[in-house]
């Protein structure tokens, strides 16, 4: 296990852990021609409203440019490095194709450097090769999953995640996703094979508050101790329960303790085979 534990010498270093990239990277620098600037929306929208809470500050960071599209068709390209992405849980590499392109990739487990992977309609089932989901084999492991072809990877790209395919039927792929849902995703869309890098990044112990401000994640106040006005949980007189049969938002919608919050008319409900499974024991 490559988690780097501390010495209790504060009370924020007491149980904080990292990862000790030093074995996990190849310690290469970022390619200049794919990194580029980033102006964070910390939660805003376009009128610069909040529709996200609890974003804003965090260190500068510069955004790597990886590609989902995978748009280089039955070229072989070689990992030259292992790098950390500061806008994702995954590791990236730079892939440089035989033609002497260079794109940055996530990479699944187990990869190193020079290993090889290609996009194709015949490639091989293995880890980090790209093929149409319908001619993948019932018990493959996939993720940089698309959910219409040609659009890009959209599907399970974070660190340590995997889809797996457990049916094919009328043009369409049956996945069982992290969450548990099973979908229909149609058979001409793309994904890779294998399991994406990072599978320890779960079980990093933050530590102390500090640590998730560097990140770019601001306080979160709970809604009872909030007053009436400002949240359904708020008011009372001293600690209490929140006096209601569910928990709700601040906004009064259903949240957490297994309730389901997906939307009735949304419009992938017709590809869903199965829902998730909600609450603490999935």
């Amino acid at each position: 296990m490559s988690l780097k534990i501390y010495k209790p010498t504060s009370p924020g270093a007491r149980g904080m852990t990292r990862l000790n990239y030093r074995e996990l990277l190849s310690g290469h620098k970022p390619t200049k021609s794919l990194v580029g600037g980033y102006k964070r929306g910390v939660g805003r929208n376009n009128q610069g409203r909040i529709t996200v809470r609890h974003k804003g500050g965090g260190h500068k960071r510069n955004y790597r440019m990886v590609d989902f599209v995978f748009d280089k068709k039955d070229i072989q390209a070689k990992i030259a490095t292992i790098e950390y992405d500061p806008f994702r849980s995954a590791f990236i590499g730079l892939a440089v194709y035989a033609d002497g392109t260079k794109r940055y990739v996530v990479l699944p487990q187990r990869t190193k450097v020079g290993d090889t992977f290609i996009v194709s309609e015949t490639a091989p089932v293995s880890p980090g090769n790209r093929l149409p989901l319908g001619k993948l084999p019932v018990g493959t492991f996939v993720y940089n999953i698309e959910i219409k072809p040609g659009n890009g990877a959209r599907l399970v790209r974070s660190a340590g995640n995997y889809a797996e395919v457990i049916a094919q039927d009328s043009g369409y792929t049956h996945l069982k996703m992290p969450s548990t849902e099973v979908r229909r995703v149609i058979g001409t869309a793309w994904a890779s094979v294998g399991e994406v890098s990072n599978e320890e990044h779960r079980l990093v112990n933050i530590g102390k508050a500090g640590r998730t401000r560097w990140m770019g994640v601001r306080p979160t106040v709970r809604g009872t101790a909030m007053n009436p006005v400002d949240h359904p949980h708020g008011g009372g007189e001293g600690r209490q329960g929140r006096g209601l049969r569910r928990a709700k938002s601040m906004w009064g919608k259903p949240t957490g303790k297994g309730q389901k919050t997906r939307r009735p008319k949304k419009y992938s409900n017709v590809f869903l085979v199965t829902r998730r499974r909600v609450g603490k024991r999935k």
